[in-house]
């Protein structure tokens, strides 16, 4: 999973990088870029995974560019008070990242959403995002 588009992140810029590990493929965690290594490839510091050994530190690891997009924009201010509907393609906060899922339903003030994992999990609306992708340096919105 590449993002077209990628260009060469400044040290400092906060992002987000994909991971293409068995089990978090497609999933997104949000990191600060440390260093350009040259060869499109960037030292990250993530702002919630930590070392296994040391939880008070934060992990850090060298990634493909293809791996890392700019954060999302923040979404428009609320206009309506349903922000998603059955079917909508999410983002779903959790386990320190976000995973894409599709919105099932609605029960109480939460959302059911589906994920390709085969699993359905509820979330209040403050952990999802409608899910966007980076493309040749564009987002593209998707509900």
């Amino acid at each position: 999973m590449g993002f077209p588009g990628a260009k060469a992140f400044k040290e400092g810029k906060r992002v987000e990088v994909c991971s293409r590990e068995d089990g978090f493929q497609g999933s997104y965690y949000g990191a600060t870029i440390l260093q350009n290594m040259g060869d499109n490839k960037y030292k990250v510091k993530y702002n919630r995974l930590v070392c296994e050994d040391d939880h008070s530190i934060h992990l850090e690891e060298v990634v493909e560019g293809d791996e890392i997009r700019p954060l999302p924009p923040l979404p428009p201010p609320k206009k309506t008070k349903a922000g998603f509907a059955d079917g909508d393609r999410v983002d779903a906060f959790d386990n320190d990242g976000w995973w894409s899922g599709i919105i099932t339903g609605k029960v109480g003030c939460y959302f059911g959403v589906y994920f390709e994992t085969g699993h359905h999990i509820g979330y209040p609306e403050r952990m999802l995002r409608h899910h966007m992708d980076w493309r040749n340096g564009e987002w593209f919105f998707y509900h």
